[in-house]
């Protein structure tokens, strides 16, 4: 028996639910009536980066010849432009939002809020194959009934969890709670591919606490929790161990690889030229993590730019290294300038990059001190 051939490579994908990472269909009711919901529940979560994916009820849209954006000074854009609808096209545009809200009357999410309408139980029963998966109900009024094609099709929906569409701050929290739930997991990278030229020898093997800086630098992660792997250029049968699938790029190779590797994941990327990062800053970085951010990075006070390799990578950071990639720049630290990042401020000293032999003998002597 012969294997099957692939036209493609077998790479690991994003977790994605239809047209997003994560989203809610909501439906049931007057569109009117879900987008003011949508917006009272945003409001409430401004902490998340929300999007709302809905159809204009406009006729006689003349067809855009032009794209057009119009930038505000406080940072909003409007966008007019032709955008087919499919769900390759709108992952890649929802990508890096936490929760995309879905007027689940014309389009269908992967999870659902049921609306229950009186006056709307024949639009229910012609969408009922779209309901799949009920993240939680919302009536009108408290004596609104379950339908009957409902009741059919779930026998124990009226265990699922209900509420009022005036508790609003209910159902926030719910909402909240579906965001939390979606958090990627957080793992640790060990940088230990570059070629340390200017240290004239392999930076990742120096001695600064009696063992290899790399042993070092991974022992420091897995004291945090944190399951952690080797980037290096050239893996051997070790698990552990991440190969550089990006040549010749660097860190920046050595993030995008690990992301390929799993992009479902966070990475915590450390470099081992920085031996004055302990786990009291380890620990300060992930109690500080924003994942509603393309990353949370360490800043020295006295630096103008965050330092890209002690920083933990959102998921959504994978589209937007692409991007810059795809512009050719290979620099971690140009997206971090230039994108939504928590940055969190500490003395210099702690981020002390050590890159030639006098740099070291110099921090070797502190650390003895």
């Amino acid at each position: 028996m012969t294997n099957k051939h692939s036209k493609h490579t077998n790479l690991i994908r994003k977790e994605n639910d239809r047209y997003a990472p994560n989203e809610l269909a909501i439906l049931g009711t007057k569109c009117s009536t879900i987008a003011k919901l949508v917006a009272d529940i945003s409001a409430n979560l401004s902490q998340y980066n929300l999007g709302y994916f809905d159809a204009s009820h406009a006729k006689d849209v003349p067809l855009n010849t032009f794209t057009e954006y119009t930038f505000h000074h406080k940072g909003n854009l409007q966008i007019n432009t032709v955008s087919p609808i499919n769900p390759y096209e709108q992952r890649l545009q929802f990508y890096k939002h936490d929760l995309v809200f879905i007027n689940g009357n014309h389009y269908q999410g992967a999870k659902q809020v049921l609306i229950l309408d009186n006056e709307k139980e024949a639009s229910i029963k012609k969408r009922i194959d779209q309901i799949t998966n009920i993240a939680f109900v919302i009536t009108l009024n408290e004596n609104t009934p379950f339908f009957d094609c409902l009741l059919e099709k779930f026998p124990q929906i009226k265990n699922t969890t209900s509420y009022t569409i005036q508790e609003t701050d209910k159902i926030t929290a719910h909402v909240a709670r579906l965001i939390q739930q979606d958090i990627a997991p957080v793992k640790g990278l060990v940088l230990i591919g570059g070629k340390s030229t200017r240290m004239g020898s392999d930076k990742a093997s120096l001695h600064y606490f009696d063992k290899p800086q790399k042993t070092h630098t991974k022992e420091l992660l897995e004291s945090c929790s944190l399951d952690t792997f080797f980037s290096v250029a050239n893996a051997s049968n070790n698990e552990k161990e991440i190969q550089d699938t990006f040549i010749n790029l660097g860190p920046f190779g050595g993030i995008c690889s690990a992301f390929q590797k799993n992009p479902n994941t966070a990475w915590l990327v450390l470099a081992t030229d920085l031996p004055f990062v302990n786990k009291a800053l380890i620990s300060l970085l992930l109690e500080k993590r924003n994942p509603s951010k393309v990353a949370t990075a360490i800043k020295g006070k006295g630096k103008e730019f965050p330092e890209p390799l002690i920083t933990i990578y959102e998921p959504k950071a994978y589209g937007k290294l692409l991007q810059y990639l795809a512009q050719g720049y290979s620099c971690p630290r140009k997206m971090l300038i230039n994108s939504e990042v928590e940055i969190i401020e500490v003395e210099d000293h702690f981020i002390q990059n050590i890159n030639t032999p006098e740099e070291y003998s110099q921090a070797v002597q502190k650390i003895k001190e």
